[in-house]
């Protein structure tokens, strides 16, 4: 072996190849953007969720509380593999064709939306189904934290139960679950792993591609696992940077 053929050889080889960090940015931002709707959407219908389960009306507790034993004591994949699955199979043959076709919005050639993929629709309905119990009960904790003589002091006001819940109750019950809804916001963004095996494109599946593809696995999986710690101390920090912003407005 030549000097130059044995010295080329001891040297360390790219750390990844611009492709490949290509496919993780390209998942980390499918990761990020299926966490976001996710965390919108279960914390609109765990407030709805929250509001039934202690409405007193013996139907709507009845009915969430089969939703919370149902979601919640059944495992993620199982749930996901349904949506993605099982539902399906019931679905018109139309309509699941046309859920399998990209279609996009254009104007003058130029494309300004697409409509997502059926595997990126199936994996945020079943996270959002499954976190929504999750987040609605730390929602209700906080509901169960504001004094009764809140309700009581907005009803003699005048205002009516719904607007009591909207205008004094529920802006208080917030801020009381506010450092256990960050911890749901966080497994949510974890919890988008798990789309990987219905074919979401997020950041553990463009992992294990460029893994396949390139043999850096250590390279691969701890760019990955960096891209991870750096989204959930994001959360982290904008929960601290709240608190501090609440500490100096107590009322």
């Amino acid at each position: 072996m030549s000097p130059p053929s044995l010295l080329s050889s001891l040297l360390p080889e790219p750390f990844l190849a611009p492709k490949y960090l290509g496919w993780l940015a390209d998942g980390f931002l499918t990761t990020l953007w299926a966490s976001l709707l996710v965390v919108a959407a279960s914390t609109a219908l765990g407030i709805v969720f929250a509001a039934a389960r202690e409405s007193g009306r013996p139907a709507l507790v009845r009915a969430t509380g089969a939703y919370l034993s149902a979601l919640r004591n059944t495992p993620l994949l199982v749930q996901l593999f349904f949506w993605y699955f099982g539902l399906p199979a019931l679905l018109p043959d139309a309509l699941l064709e046309w859920l399998n076709t990209v279609h996009a919005l254009a104007i003058g050639g130029v494309e300004l939306a697409r409509w997502p993929s059926f595997e990126f629709l199936a994996a945020v309905v079943g996270l959002v189904f499954y976190s929504t119990a999750y987040v609605g009960e730390d929602i209700r904790s906080g509901l169960r934290g504001v004094p009764a003589s809140q309700r009581a002091a907005a009803t003699a006001l005048g205002l009516t139960t719904a607007q009591a819940l909207r205008h004094v109750v529920l802006p208080q019950a917030l801020r009381i679950a506010t450092p256990p809804l960050l911890g749901q916001y966080m497994n949510i963004l974890k919890n988008t792993s798990l789309g990987m095996a219905v074919g979401l494109m997020e950041l553990s599946y463009r992992a294990r591609q460029a893994e396949a593809e390139s043999w850096r696995t250590f390279q691969v999986y701890g760019v990955a696992t960096l891209l991870y710690i750096l989204a959930i101390a994001a959360i982290e920090v904008a929960g601290q940077l709240l608190e501090r912003r609440r500490a100096r407005q107590p009322f």
